[in-house]
Formats: C-alpha cells, structure tokens, sequence
C-alpha cells in the first residue's frame, strides 16, 4: 500500500530532447557522467543501473533505445561512450549534404517541396540492424519514447508503464525509434503494423520535444496503481531526481524577427535558408514550456536540487542546425558539449525564458553530486 512506502526511496528521470545531430551535445553529457558513475562502482556500471526511467524524444528517443536495449548478454547494447562515435559515423549518412554550387539554393528548396529532405533509408537501415527484434517490454529499465500519429492526430506514447494497460503498445523498439526522429519535412512519417494495430507515426517532438515533464506524468500514474513496485507516494515530487538534458538552441541572437516573418506564407514558414521556421518555433516552444513548469514545481516545493536541466542557448550558425552533419559542425557539437560540462548550473528566468547562472556550481559538479 502507497502509506507503507519507504519515505527514503528517490525515483530517478533522465530525460533527454529531441534536436537532431545536436544529440551528440547530450552524448558527451553522457559519457562524462557515465565514466563517473564507473568510478565509484566499477567500468561495468551502465546508466540504465541508476535510472528508474529514461525518455526521449527524436534523436533522444535513440539515445534512450541504445541505452536501454540488451545485448546478447542481457547487458546495454551501447555504452554512453559509444554514442558519440556512433553519431560521428552515421550522421553525415543519414543527413548527406548537398555540394554547394550556384543552384545549391534552388536545388534544395525544389526537394523539400516535392518530398522529406532526407529519405531515411539509412537512417532506417542502421536503426533495425542495431535494435533487431527488440521490444519495448525488453529495455534494461523503463522507457518514455513520445510520437504522434497523423491518422488520428494523437499523440501516441510508447512506455513501459503503459504497456500493463495495453499490450499492443509492445512493438519493436526499432519502429518506435523510427517514428520518433520521423520529423516532418526533413524525414519520411513510419507506418508498420503490430499486434493488428497500424501505426501513423511522426516525430514525438511535435507533442514532447523536452519529455521529462511526460516521464514524471507517466511516472505518477505508475505510483497511482495498488502494484506498483516504487516506494513512493504519488505526486510527491520531492522524492523525484530528474536529468534533464537539453540538445542546445539559439536565443542570444537574432533567429526570426516579426519585420521578415509578417510576409512569410506557407513556403517562406517552412523553408528559411537551411532552417525550418515553424519546427524551430513549435519545438523550442514545448521545449521551454516544460522545463518552467518542471523548474516552477520543484521551486515551489524547496526541491530545487533535485531537478537538474542542462541545456546551452548560445549556440548560433551551423550548430544550431538538426541536419548540417559536415565533420567540422559534429567536430564543433562535442566540443560544445564539454565545454557545457564546465559552465555553472542555469535556471530559466520566468520573464525573459533565458537560462540564467544559479550560484556557483558548474553542469560538471552537479552531476558528480
């Protein structure tokens, strides 16, 4: 019963977001404090030994299924060192970039017009090679992958809370993976069938870019059931540790202004440059939505130590791009990446929607406490 619960129990939440190459930004995150959890209990510590939870959306929804799925040994398949080579590899194969020329310009715009910027077969080829016949039922520990189908305009939440209420939510981790980096314009929608149930399937980042604050609904209603095997009451946030971490964005400069936008149609919201204005919009907006109600809860009930958001708005140029997989701009991610790791620990103000430093504890620290 929820009042024989032991008070001493945490449930932990590592959340990371949608944002395309700039995966690689959480990646190093990953990696540093992985090797630091190897420090203290030896190198075959994984995250999913220290995680009740992991959620991710897009390229965080890939992140959380290669840390999640077992091996042949019943162990990850992935390493949290092993992703950011992973990325390095495969990104430029997935997001193949355009030689530029004159008609560079013309020659993309006539793409997107007539299709996905990218066919995703590679992306798809890669992803069921490595997941195989794997099932949500199967990951290490609990997983929130959001998507959304366009057949019925829902979203659709693959979990493994869920999957005691619906079965048929149990399909290949592969096709969840698929459907969640399916982001409109840029990759084909995912359509498969299991169970008797057919899937129309796009990016979970139009429903939850930032999928922590789903991971701690979908947790709650998991503490709610007489079964349920966390010692924890529910809604009592206090008990909650949640990671949070962010693929980067760019708020220091310019990125759209009302002046160039009022003349915009249709086209000119879908394709400005090598952007994508409408996906920049929803998606940051969702993104930020979620951590002030997160960062609003845990403020209000004196737990802010318990929630950690790490995410940089300063990025600008290439870096700022999903899709822009040139060496140089990955080279550039990672060195992002860690150089985040040294920055102090930001909260975003209320008013302006910017993260702010929070005392002197820098992203490295915090993680090690």
């Amino acid at each position: 019963m929820a009042e024989e619960r032991d008070s001493k129990k945490m449930v932990t939440i590592l959340s990371i977001d949608g944002g395309g190459i700039r995966g690689i930004i959480p990646a190093t995150i990953l990696d540093f404090f992985e090797k630091e959890l190897q420090a203290l209990d030896g190198d075959d510590a994984r995250l999913v030994d220290y995680f009740d939870v992991i959620a991710g959306t897009s390229t965080g929804g890939l992140v959380a299924a290669m840390l999640t799925a077992p091996n042949e040994k019943g162990r990850p398949l992935y390493a949290a060192s092993d992703i950011t080579p992973f990325y390095l590899e495969h990104c430029p194969k997935i997001f193949p970039q355009v030689s530029a020329g004159p008609f560079t310009g013309i020659v993309k715009t006539v793409k997107q017009l007539s299709g996905p910027k990218y066919d995703g077969k590679y992306l798809h080829k890669i992803i069921q090679e490595k997941l195989g016949t794997t099932k949500v039922h199967e990951t290490l520990t609990s997983v929130v992958i959001p998507t959304f189908d366009i057949k019925y305009l829902q979203p659709i939440i693959f979990s493994s809370f869920e999957l005691k209420n619906d079965k048929d939510l149990d399909v290949k981790l592969s096709d969840v993976t698929i459907s969640t980096s399916a982001a409109p314009t840029y990759l084909p929608a995912h359509q498969f069938t299991a169970n008797g149930k057919e899937y129309n399937l796009i990016d979970g980042g139009v429903a939850a870019n930032n999928p922590a604050l789903l991971a701690m609904r979908e947790i709650t209603k998991e503490l709610s059931r007489e079964d349920s095997a966390f010692p924890v009451r529910p809604l009592d946030y206090r008990k909650y540790l949640v990671i949070s971490l962010g693929t980067g964005t760019q708020k220091q400069e310019e990125k759209y202004t009302a002046e160039k936008a009022k003349s915009w149609g249709a086209l000119g919201w879908i394709i400005n440059g090598d952007s994508n204005p409408l996906i920049d919009v929803f998606s940051q907006a969702i993104v930020d939505m979620v951590d002030i109600h997160i960062s609003v809860v845990f403020q209000a009930l004196k737990s802010e130590d318990n929630y950690l958001r790490i995410q940089d708005d300063t990025l600008s140029g290439d870096a700022s791009s999903v899709d822009i997989s040139t060496k140089e701009n990955l080279d550039n991610l990672i060195d992002i990446g860690k150089k985040l790791l040294d920055k102090p620990v930001s909260r975003v103000n209320l008013n302006t929607g910017r993260n702010e430093p929070f005392g002197d504890e820098t992203n490295r620290d915090a993680l090690k406490r």
